[in-house]
């Protein structure tokens, strides 16, 4: 798998967002497992302990390095297996990630995007997005899991590129 950078920047209500879309030969039902449900998550980007329904879970991105922190998430919007909306930590350290599936014909269309405090964090965000998706996609298909060094800095340049949508907030 090449690395590529599939990011663009989409304005919503609530800010700025990095957004992708991914396409999977799998029903609907299958993508969202891979999404979330805490053991498959581990193959391609981490895990979370507790339970969704509440509202909130603990997470970890296993591939982040030794040490990686478990972070408190909110569980702000879940409609099983069309759509999820997530929120983890304050002020300039926040995330804010959705996910949205669509089925057709036997194919589902996931579109992925994390908002961002800054556009000048994208050159990181950017490249990070695209990696864990690619692993997603390589875990699906039982290939190979794509290198990070493949995508940064590599892949850094086009997310400083991109043009910033007028009324983004900084």
């Amino acid at each position: 798998m090449t690395a590529k950078a599939t990011g663009h920047y989409t304005l919503k209500p609530d800010g700025l967002y990095l957004q992708y879309d991914r396409l999977f030969h799998s029903p609907i039902e299958e993508v969202w497992f891979s999404l979330t449900n805490p053991t498959a998550m581990q193959a391609w980007i981490g895990t979370y302990t507790g339970r969704p329904e509440t509202g909130a879970v603990r997470f970890r991105m296993t591939f982040e390095g030794e040490g990686s922190e478990w972070m408190n998430v909110g569980i702000l919007e879940c409609d099983p297996p069309h759509r999820f909306l997530a929120h983890s930590g304050e002020g300039a350290t926040a995330m804010r990630v959705f996910a949205h599936l669509r089925e057709a014909g036997g194919m589902t269309t996931l579109t992925f995007g994390q908002r961002l405090a800054n556009p000048a964090d994208a050159a990181t965000m950017g490249p990070g997005w695209d990696y864990y998706l690619d692993r997603l996609a390589a875990v699906r298909l039982s290939r190979p899991l794509p290198e990070w060094e493949a995508y940064y800095p590599a892949l850094a340049d086009h997310y400083k590129e991109l043009h910033v949508p007028e009324g983004a907030r900084n």
